[in-house]
């Protein structure tokens, strides 16, 4: 990111960037910054191409076209798979981009050892915009605030990072929110927090399984209600709950390995931040504990597809046992 905000202030552009990962928000920032730098409001030589069917030799003779009445001709390329899938025409055509041409790629998901990502490695310039830590994203929500001519305590940054999970775009929506609710005041409380912003269903769903985990059967049973009333389908928390008994699982493997909250993140594909969160919650669980919940998730969607059981009641019967469970094994 660095090295695009060094480019952008010295006018000084590779032919070809590569912007990916899964922070969205991030990567659209810098995705917008280069479209300005490079292209301004030239619309005659700047070209948008997105999805999944672009025309490689359509785009190449684009490429070989003279900007007309401007130094640069600027393609900017998003969403288009070109880096998971074989693209050998494009990728050695990007060994010899004309000296006009300026091509800017943004994907959320790259292979590394596609030809394409090769070829910019090679002849162009990677950024990877990957999930924030909690030490940046707390200092991004400070900035937010202070541009609002605001303050907020700690209790309440660390509420509102909690609630709103590590999503820039989610974050920015929801301090939106937030700074509209506290208008008439200069201070961001708690109970701010509390009104306004809308807790995130993977919150809800770590939760539950906090309650599994303690054996609190009300508590998980409570979520779960809670989760039907917001219209959230039963077998989308399913998949919610399988899918952390997985990270949970994973996490427990990795620990008996001795990584850290970075590796394990790295391993995972997670920050740092959200590791140190599972590791927390995998500490509560034996490693046999989680692989049989998976397997039990597993059966329970095969249960409701071949229509043995109803799918809110297949998910209630899962909360139950497995809170009754561990109520057992604690007393």
């Amino acid at each position: 990111m660095r090295r695009i905000n060094e480019d952008i202030k010295n006018q000084q552009f590779n032919h070809i960037y590569l912007l990916y990962g899964a922070e969205d928000y991030l990567r659209g920032q810098y995705r917008d910054k280069l479209q300005k730098a490079l292209a301004g409001e030239d619309t005659m030589n700047y070209s948008f191409f997105e999805g999944k069917d672009i025309d490689v030799n359509a785009l190449i003779d684009l490429a070989e076209t003279m900007p007309f009445l401007a130094e640069r001709r600027v393609i900017f390329i998003e969403n288009s798979g070109f880096f998971k899938q074989s693209q050998e025409k494009l990728a050695d055509y990007l060994k010899q981009v004309p000296e006009s041409t300026y091509f800017v790629f943004c994907e959320k998901e790259v292979d590394k050892r596609s030809k394409m990502y090769k070829a910019v490695q090679k002849n162009g310039y990677i950024s990877e915009f990957g999930e924030q830590n909690e030490e940046t994203l707390k200092k991004w929500v400070l900035s937010l605030v202070a541009k609002e001519g605001k303050k907020i305590s700690g209790a309440a940054l660390t509420l509102f990072l909690e609630k709103t999970g590590t999503d820039m775009e989610n974050i920015r929506k929801e301090f939106e929110k937030l700074a509209c609710y506290t208008m008439d005041r200069d201070a961001i409380l708690p109970e701010d927090v509390e009104m306004i912003c809308t807790e995130r269903i993977q919150n809800r769903i770590f939760d539950m399984i906090e309650a599994l985990s303690a054996g609190n059967q009300k508590k998980a049973l409570d979520l779960y209600y809670d989760l039907l009333s917001l219209k959230e389908p039963p077998m989308r928390i399913l998949f919610l709950i399988s899918r952390q008994f997985n990270m949970l699982l994973q996490t427990k493997a990795l620990l008996m390995k001795r990584y850290d909250n970075r590796g394990i993140g790295e391993k995972l594909g997670i920050s740092p931040y959200i590791a140190n969160k599972y590791r927390a919650q995998a500490a509560g669980f034996e490693i046999g504990f989680l692989r049989k919940a998976l397997e039990d998730c597993v059966q329970t969607e095969e249960d409701v597809k071949t229509g043995r059981i109803a799918d809110m009641i297949a998910v209630e019967l899962l909360i139950i046992t497995y809170s009754s469970k561990r109520a057992k094994e604690k007393q």
